[in-house]
């Protein structure tokens, strides 16, 4: 059974970090492109970044380029999500996901190819 487990958020100021992590248990890491996603309440859950299997492929949701960062270290069987100068509308519930797909550099931006997710962890920020 593949388990994915979030940690690192939290409470926050406008302009502050967090380092949101996410481990991978039950399965093989390395053969999973990981996501993150975010919901807010009474909206629907967004991409937020992907990486692919090797770390060679990342992709942002627009609102997050230049701000947050996603990286992995296969070694460790956890992905990471490096979020800067957060903002108010940051604030959201936050799920890791794990797509098992053959393809190297495949970062999915959608929902549907992701099999198994974790549980969330709250990011609240507050101006």
């Amino acid at each position: 059974q593949v388990v994915l487990v979030e940690s690192g958020g939290g409470s926050v100021q406008t302009g502050d970090s967090l380092r949101l992590s996410c481990t991978v248990s039950g399965g093989t890491f390395s053969s999973y492109a990981m996501g993150w996603f975010r919901q807010a309440p009474g909206k629907e859950r967004e991409f937020v970044a992907a990486i692919g299997k090797s770390g060679g492929t990342t992709r942002y949701l627009d609102l997050v380029k230049g701000r947050f960062t996603i990286s992995r270290d296969n070694a460790k069987n956890t992905a990471y999500l490096q979020m800067n100068s957060l903002k108010p509308e940051d604030t959201a519930v936050y799920y890791c996901a794990a797509d098992e797909t053959q393809f190297m550099n495949y970062a999915q931006v959608t929902t549907s190819p992701y099999e198994y997710w974790g549980q969330g962890t709250q990011v609240t920020v507050s101006s």
